[in-house]
């Protein structure tokens, strides 16, 4: 039988399938290779920025703020990027270059660090409707633009109680910065505080009209001990008062900060403020997305103030003493501004068993009775 060419061609691969199909195998493509997935890219941190009246050397308010700003960098480390300008005057064209040239570099939280900075932030704010700005001590906000503050009265005051424990004179000072309520308010209460333990005391005042001026504190301070006053508190950003105070031999009182290291001998304690705590809630909301504008004013209730770094000489009642009237303000049992109060003319402010709200607070531009001479027109 003859088969043709094509036919046994047709049968040898008819014979190699059917091997294959017996034998249970087959050819598979190789599988690709997997390329390793890529990292996500890292988000950029978020850039909060500083401002600052004064240097942050100045031992006093700029150094309290920059501890603060290190507070935030502490807490969220490579989440953040802070940065800070100091020496920056209050005068508009001066601070509106800097926030600009800041929310421009891609800041996208701004605090601005003294009351005359106000008006510079609104208007800046306005102008970078994504960034959001923080204003210290002032009364203006906008949807990007909070207000925050800190109860400095409250250490004023409880100041106020030890040096109405320790003056043998009964004579005190203030080293006064710029005649705004914020300051006037520092005084009174230091007043009120001292009265409390000593009721015929009383407190000279020399305006300096700045905040940070070493000096003109000095010169201040000076002319206030001259007059026989033998405990200075100040409201100025520098250690010079607590300096000449330990020059002179009477005492004194750190402001803002611990100044112990500028007279040991003379520094009965110091009023210090603990900004860490706002700035890392706010940075916090921030990131988190619920930031919001606002109106804050935290005190000893929250940590924001506290009286402290106390002389080691000082007399444990007078320590004692402090720590009750801390208690009593925390917990609303003995409020600072109760009445009756009257300003030093006579007039009564505030009347028996009121409580001054922070409204009363705010606006208070009078001088309350022990104050010496008048509030600057």
């Amino acid at each position: 039988m003859i088969i043709s060419r094509r036919a046994s061609l047709a049968m040898l691969a008819t014979l190699a399938a059917a091997t294959l199909i017996g034998c249970g195998k087959k050819e598979e493509a190789a599988a690709p290779a997997t390329a390793p997935a890529a990292a996500a890219p890292a988000a950029d941190p978020l850039k909060v920025a500083f401002v600052y009246i004064g240097p942050v050397g100045d031992a006093g308010w700029t150094f309290a703020h920059d501890k603060g700003r290190k507070a935030v960098e502490e807490k969220f480390g490579d989440k953040v990027k802070t940065t800070f300008v100091e020496n920056i005057p209050e005068s508009a064209a001066d601070a509106e270059r800097v926030f600009r040239q800041l929310a421009t570099d891609g800041n996208k939280l701004i605090f601005g660090t003294t009351f005359g900075y106000m008006e510079a932030m609104l208007k800046v704010a306005k102008e970078f409707p994504d960034v959001k700005f923080e204003h210290a001590t002032g009364f203006k906000t906008a949807d990007n633009l909070a207000q925050y503050d800190v109860r400095t009265y409250e250490g004023a005051y409880l100041a106020g109680v030890v040096a109405g424990k320790i003056s043998k004179s009964g004579k005190l000072g203030v080293v006064a910065s710029v005649p705004i309520p914020e300051v006037i308010r520092n005084i009174d209460s230091f007043t009120l505080g001292a009265r409390s333990v000593n009721p015929k005391a009383t407190t000279a005042v020399v305006w300096v009209n700045k905040w940070f001026d070493p000096g003109k504190e000095r010169e201040a301070a000076t002319t206030l001990i001259g007059q026989g006053v033998d405990v200075l508190m100040q409201n100025t950003d520098s250690a010079a008062v607590v300096q000449t105070a330990q020059e002179k031999g009477v005492h004194a009182f750190g402001w803002d900060s611990d100044m112990t290291s500028f007279g040991p001998k003379a520094h009965l304690a110091a009023s210090m403020i603990n900004w860490g705590v706002y700035y890392t809630q706010r940075v916090q909301a921030l990131l988190d997305g619920s930031w919001k504008s606002s109106t804050s004013w935290i005190g000893l209730k929250e940590n924001g103030i506290d009286l402290a770094a106390f002389n080691p000489d000082l007399p444990a009642d007078a320590k004692a003493l402090v720590e009750e009237r801390k208690k009593g303000i925390v917990d609303g049992s003995a409020p600072i501004w109760k009445g009756p109060i009257k300003d030093n003319t006579g007039k009564e402010v505030l009347g028996k068993d009121a409580v001054a709200d922070d409204g009363f607070l705010h606006g208070i531009k009078f001088y309350v009775e022990g104050v010496d001479g008048k509030v600057p027109g």
